[in-house]
């Protein structure tokens, strides 16, 4: 029996291995006009061989990130809805866009300078990838 277990659990091990992580590309922050304002970060997203959740995203630049929804409200009053958790479908893109879906980093760093670069973290259920981040000046356009 108890080999039956340790068979098992071999078996599960190799199958969570084999499993291909969401990939993230394209990443890159909008710096605040105004200084004490928050940054804005923006990725693509391409989900891997299993569905998951994005959960958070991080950054040693900045004190706190918050994933947010922008979504137009009544008489056209664009809000902001802060997210928990972003499904991040097997095979599927998901765009961290202007506009869209964003990661909010609030109290960033006071010495981010546009041209520079910061490593932000994505939290997929508990699997972190980091990725470095060009930074964008607030009236630059965005990297190609």
């Amino acid at each position: 029996m108890k080999t039956r277990w340790m068979a098992l659990a071999a078996g599960a091990m190799m199958l969570a291995a084999c499993s291909k992580a969401p990939s993230i590309d394209d990443a890159w922050v909008r710096l605040p006009a105004v200084p004490g304002r928050p940054a804005v970060a923006y990725a693509t997203i391409t989900g891997g061989s299993v569905d998951v959740e994005l959960t958070t995203v991080s950054t040693p630049a900045a004190r706190r990130v918050e994933l947010h929804r922008s979504m137009t409200g009544g008489h056209g009053m664009a809000t902001m809805q802060p997210l928990q958790r972003l499904p991040v479908a097997k095979d599927r893109t998901v765009q961290l866009a202007p506009g869209g879906i964003h990661a909010m980093l609030f109290d960033p760093a006071p010495n981010l300078q546009p041209g520079g670069w910061i490593k932000l973290t994505f939290d997929f259920d508990g699997s972190e990838q980091t990725v470095d981040a060009r930074l964008v000046g607030a009236g630059d356009p965005a990297p190609e």
